[in-house]
Formats: structure tokens, C-alpha cells, sequence
């Protein structure tokens, strides 16, 4: 609520004499407020046409003029049908010229009236005014008392709930017993919405007025209550903050007085420790570096500082210059990949050629395997035996459904909750440099305003520029020519051309009824015969009718 209005004012307003107010009034259009009855409300007009409006009150009309609220607060223009049809007639208390070519006024509610005929004169509009019939208050009913002395301690409540309540603010809503008068005065200094506070200047029955209050002093006592607990807890919270940041400022003079490292020199000791034991690449290990610098030059607590330490845990954590040794042995190869896959002959093959192109020649930098064929045919698993024949680790990523390009190229620190992108990622896993890295799915890549993570994959998997990969959260660049990229689809129409160009396709069809049968008999019965009844003749009837 804003001041309340001082009794004496209240008191002149009931003195006006309507018989003398002209029934032509000039017209002030207003906007994002209503002018209730002895309602004290200054305006700045600049508009040329009001201005004249106001001249024109001053000089021809005793200073009275119409008050009439716009329903489009946006309109510069308003017509009679962007009025409301009830306004109040004001009286003019002070006229001041500012500078600025503006009039500044200080204007009165007088009483509710109906406006109609709005002509032009004087160069101002007019509009023809007829004051609202005044119904006679009751003040005898012990429900009208009742409900005054709710509005009144509602009023209180929501004044001291905003930290505004004082005596004369308690003087003036004692001494007010008329109840027309009373909720003018609450309507005033409440915030309504436009629509709320016209509908209460249209009500002419004061009880009635004074009921449409009330209710909405509850929404405000309510409203008032949670603000106050919002905002008690707020300056609690920073309490505690700044209460935490002086209790550590004293415990660190106690530990440099003391001589003793403090938690926080600690903490910045033991990422240099780290850094230093480390074999890191050069420009990693400058980065790293600036990076404790700045964490040291921050409070401990500081926002900015746990996205620093999630940072320097992240370098730290990922395997610069770790590689496993590879183990190109063909005939091991050979039986690690019969052990796990029957049939397939032509795809084993083409693997086992693969890995001996790569044992005459380690730094061949050899096609991308890409793996195509319908679910369920050992795509996966003859990764993951891939990476056991040559004793990587080995890393999977789904790329199914993703239309971000953070995703891959990862998102950068600015962001609140960034993150390394999947390939990053799945390096840190893996703990080493040239792991087997599956990426399966690579044929339901999507792409949308984000951006396209398809062309984010070319700088993953083109081995001319993945020598110094670019991840947007590291900012440093990062050797992927030692990791062996094996792709999957189900379908190679809807891999991306460009990504298609870079692979070397590898065909897997479905299993004919006799190598399901021989699966089923050699691989997935042993493994389930503790959990099944042997079935014996009805064996190839299964077969036939579930697989």
C-alpha cells in the first residue's frame, strides 16, 4: 500500500458541492490506474491535446475535470469506445509548467460519474457528465461494524507485513466510519489490476464496495504474508553467507598466524601436486596451471570456483599420453572372434584383414569400420571382441535420438551445468588414449536449431583433423588418431553422406534357420539350461516358429 491519505483532505472532500460542478467537463484519459473518490493522485501530461484539456479546466471550469481510465493502456490515441463508460470527476489542487514543455497535477476524486457526447471544444474533448446515484449508508448493522473492522485489520496486517505501518497510518483508518469511504480509501493504496479496481468505482453500493474490498484484502493479506516469508528467508540466507564468509576469513588469519596451511591452500596444493606429477602435454599443463592460479585468487565458496575445480578434475582425469600396448595376434584374433560369433564368415575375415594391414603397418591410418545390418546380428559384440583381440579397453556411445551438437563437441563453461561432450567422455572412461570406441546408432543422427551433430562427427572421425579434436568445454585440443572408431547402423541409406564417404561399409546379414539352430544348440542353451527343460524333438518346431 502507498500513503494513505491524510485526514483533513478526506474531510474537504465531502464539502464539494455537486450542484455547482458543471455538467461539461474537459477529459483526461489515464492509464494503469483509477481515480477513486478523495483519492489524491499526481499525473505528468505531455500529450498536446490533454494539455489543453488541463488549461481549459483551469480557466473555463473551476478546475474541475473528468478522469476517465483507457482499457488499452498501449492506445496514444483513444477513442470513446477505448474508455470505460464510468470515471470520477477531480478537482485540479495544484497546476505546475515544468521545463520540459510537461504539466505536472496534483487532482482530487471527487465522486463517480457517468460520462456520454464526447465533442470537441476549445480544442479539447468534452464529454456530457452525470454523477452516479449515492445510496444512503446504514451504520446501525452489526455486520457493516463487523466489516469495517475486518478491512481495518486487514489493512493493519498487510501495512506491517510491508514494514509501513505506523500511528498515523492507524489514526486515519480509525477515524474513518463511513464504509463508502472506507473502501475507497483501501481500493486507492491497494495494487489491482485494472479490471478490479474499475469494477469496485462502479459499484455504488458502499456495503457492496466494501464487501468486493474486503475479499480482496484476503488475496492481499495472503499474498503480503508469503512476499514477507520469501523475503525474510532470502535475507536469511545471505546472513548465513556473509556470517560463513567471516568465519573462514578468520579461520585462514588463524591458520596463517598459526603458520598452517588452511583447507583451501591445501586443496590448491594438492592440484598443483597433481598437476606436477602428471605427464602432461604442454599446453595442457599451462592451461592446468591457470586455471589454480585463478581458484586461488577466489573465495572458496565462490560460484565461479566449483565450476574451476569441476574443470581441473576433468584434465586431470583424462589419460594424456596413457596408451594400452596393442596385441596384434591374427590367430588369437581369429579365436576370439569364432568363440563369441558363429557364422559370419565374410565379416570376420574382413576384420582379421583389417588388424593385419594394422599389424604390418601400426601407423597406417586405416578406414573406419562401419557394421550394417538388422538388430540382433553382433554388432556390438563383435566390437567388444574386436577390442579383446587386441587388448584395448573398449567404449560405447548411443548415438541414437541425438540432435544436439553439444553432445558431441560438449557445451562451453559459460553455460550453467556444462559438460565435456560423449566423445571426451567416453575417453575419460576408457582411461587410456587409443581405446575401441563404438558409436552405435550412427544412421538415427538428428538435427535441429541446436545444431548438427553429423558435422561434428567429421572433425571425430576424419583422421586429418582429428589429430587435434576441439572440445568446446576443455578448449584445448585433444589427439583422437589413436582411437579405433567402429560404427553401427541398421540401415546405411540414412547415414549422412559425408560420414558415409569416411567409413568402410561392412555388411551383416540375418542368421539362416540352420545357424540359428546351431546359436540356440552351441551358445544360448548352455548358457540357459539351469532356467529350461530340455525340449528335445519339439527343438527344430521352436526353432522354426520363434526365430
Amino acid at each position: 500500500m502507498t500513503d494513505l491519505l491524510s485526514q483533513e483532505m478526506i474531510q474537504d472532500a465531502e464539502n464539494f458541492d455537486r450542484s455547482k460542478i458543471p455538467t461539461s467537463l474537459p477529459l483526461l484519459p489515464v492509464r494503469d490506474i483509477v481515480l477513486f473518490t478523495n483519492m489524491l493522485l499526481p499525473i505528468f501530461v505531455s500529450h498536446e491535446k490533454t494539455k489543453t484539456s488541463v488549461e481549459v479546466a483551469a480557466k473555463k471550469f473551476d478546475l474541475y475535470i473528468f478522469v476517465v481510465t483507457q482499457k488499452d493502456p498501449e492506445q496514444e490515441k483513444p477513442s470513446k469506445n477505448d474508455l470505460f463508460n464510468i470515471g470520477t470527476v477531480a478537482k485540479i489542487l495544484r497546476l505546475i509548467r515544468l521545463p520540459d514543455a510537461r504539466i505536472k497535477i496534483f487532482i482530487q476524486g471527487v465522486a463517480q460519474a457517468k460520462w456520454s457526447d464526447l465533442y470537441l471544444q476549445s480544442g479539447c474533448n468534452m464529454v456530457k457528465v452525470e454523477f452516479l446515484p449515492e445510496t444512503k449508508e446504514e451504520l446501525s448493522s452489526i455486520e457493516i461494524q463487523a466489516l469495517m473492522r475486518n478491512v481495518r485489520e486487514s489493512s493493519a496486517a498487510i501495512l506491517t507485513l510491508q514494514g509501513e505501518y505506523s500511528d498515523d497510518a492507524a489514526s486515519i483508518l480509525d477515524n474513518i466510519h463511513s464504509p463508502g469511504k472506507l473502501a475507497d480509501l483501501v481500493a486507492a493504496n491497494l495494487q489491482l489490476k485494472i479490471d478490479d479496481a474499475q469494477k469496485l468505482l462502479e459499484t455504488t453500493d458502499p456495503i457492496a464496495r466494501l464487501n468486493a474490498v474486503n475479499r480482496l484484502l484476503a488475496k492481499e493479506v495472503e499474498l503480503s504474508a508469503v512476499q514477507a516469508k520469501i523475503q525474510d528467508d532470502v535475507q536469511h540466507e545471505i546472513s548465513k553467507t556473509q556470517r560463513d564468509y567471516y568465519l573462514r576469513e578468520h579461520l585462514q588469519a588463524i591458520y596463517k598466524e598459526l603458520g598452517e596451511p588452511d583447507e583451501f591452500s591445501l586443496e590448491i596444493e594438492e592440484y598443483e601436486k597433481k598437476i606436477k606429477k602428471r605427464k602432461l602435454p604442454k599446453e595442457v599443463h599451462k592451461e592446468a596451471n591457470k586455471q589454480v592460479t585463478r581458484l586461488d585468487q577466489m573465495q572458496f565458496d565462490a560460484a565461479e570456483a566449483s565450476i574451476v575445480r569441476t574443470y581441473l578434475d576433468c584434465i586431470l582425469e583424462l589419460p594424456w599420453n596413457k596408451y594400452s600396448k596393442d596385441m596384434l595376434d591374427i590367430p588369437h584374433a581369429k579365436q576370439v572372434l569364432d568363440s563369441g560369433h558363429y557364422g559370419l564368415e565374410k565379416v570376420k575375415d574382413r576384420i582379421l584383414e583389417y588388424l593385419s594391414v594394422r599389424k604390418l603397418n601400426p601407423k597406417m591410418k586405416g578406414p573406419i569400420l562401419c557394421f550394417v545390418g538388422p538388430p540382433g546380428v553382433g554388432k556390438t559384440s563383435l566390437g567388444k571382441a574386436i577390442a579383446r583381440a587386441m587388448k584395448r579397453k573398449f567404449v560405447r556411445v548411443s548415438l541414437g535420438g541425438i540432435r544436439d551438437e553439444a553432445e558431441i563437441r560438449g557445451h562451453r563453461r559459460t553455460y550453467l551445468g556444462a559438460m565435456p561432450g560423449r566423445v571426451i567422455h567416453g575417453i575419460r572412461q576408457a582411461k587410456t588414449m587409443n581405446p575401441v570406441f563404438m558409436m552405435d546408432e550412427i544412421d538415427k543422427l538428428g538435427f535441429d536449431v541446436r545444431g548438427d551433430p553429423s558435422s561434428a562427427l567429421l572433425e571425430v572421425l576424419d583422421p586429418e583433423q582429428n589429430i587435434s579434436f576441439s572440445d568446446n568445454y576443455l578448449n584445448i585440443d585433444f589427439d583422437l588418431s589413436k582411437v579405433m572408431f567402429i560404427m553401427t547402423a541398421n540401415i546405411s541409406e540414412d547415414i549422412p553422406s559425408a560420414l558415409l564417404d569416411r567409413m568402410e561399409q561392412i555388411d551383416m546379414p540375418g542368421y539362416t534357420q540352420d545357424e540359428k539352430e546351431m546359436i540356440a544348440r552351441d551358445f544360448l542353451i548352455p548358457r540357459q539350461k539351469k532356467k529350461m527343460v530340455w525340449l528335445g524333438e519339439k527343438f527344430q518346431s521352436l526353432m522354426a516358429h520363434c526365430c
